[in-house]
């Protein structure tokens, strides 16, 4: 799958997202090391804070299914400039995600902005903060 593919993939599942409040759909395609695509769609809640973004639903589906080693990734959302994951979702990201990992911000424009995961958030907190001596 090219990465027009899997940014397509990511437009399409915004249709997918709940967003009665912020009336705003975002749509991320996660492709897997074994090629397989898991998609996932913001999802809101009247109780803001436990509502969960697209990135993170997708990259939970593909964690639940037994998949952990991840190539790329696309987020898109109806911007003006290629939208851009919440910090939230970077620290969730760079949990899984290897340093080097594309990631395609793009809108449906498909105007597109690729980064790194190291990019995306250069000091990230890790495992290696939590047993340091």
């Amino acid at each position: 799958m090219s990465k027009i593919n899997l940014m397509e993939e990511a437009i399409k599942i915004r249709k997918s997202a709940y967003v009665p409040y912020s009336k705003f759909p975002v749509g991320a395609a996660l492709k897997t090391k074994s090629g397989k695509i898991y998609t996932g769609c913001n999802i809101e809640n009247a109780a803001y804070t436990v509502g969960c973004c697209a990135e993170r639903v997708a990259i939970f589906k593909a964690l639940s299914e037994g998949e952990n080693e991840f190539i790329e990734m696309a987020v898109a959302a109806d911007t003006e400039r290629p939208v851009s994951p919440c910090g939230a979702c970077r620290q969730v990201m760079s949990e899984f995600f290897n340093k080097n990992m594309k990631i395609y911000l793009t809108n449906l424009n498909q105007e597109t902005k690729v980064v790194k995961m190291e990019e995306l958030l250069p000091y990230s907190f890790g495992q290696r903060d939590l047993f340091s001596s």
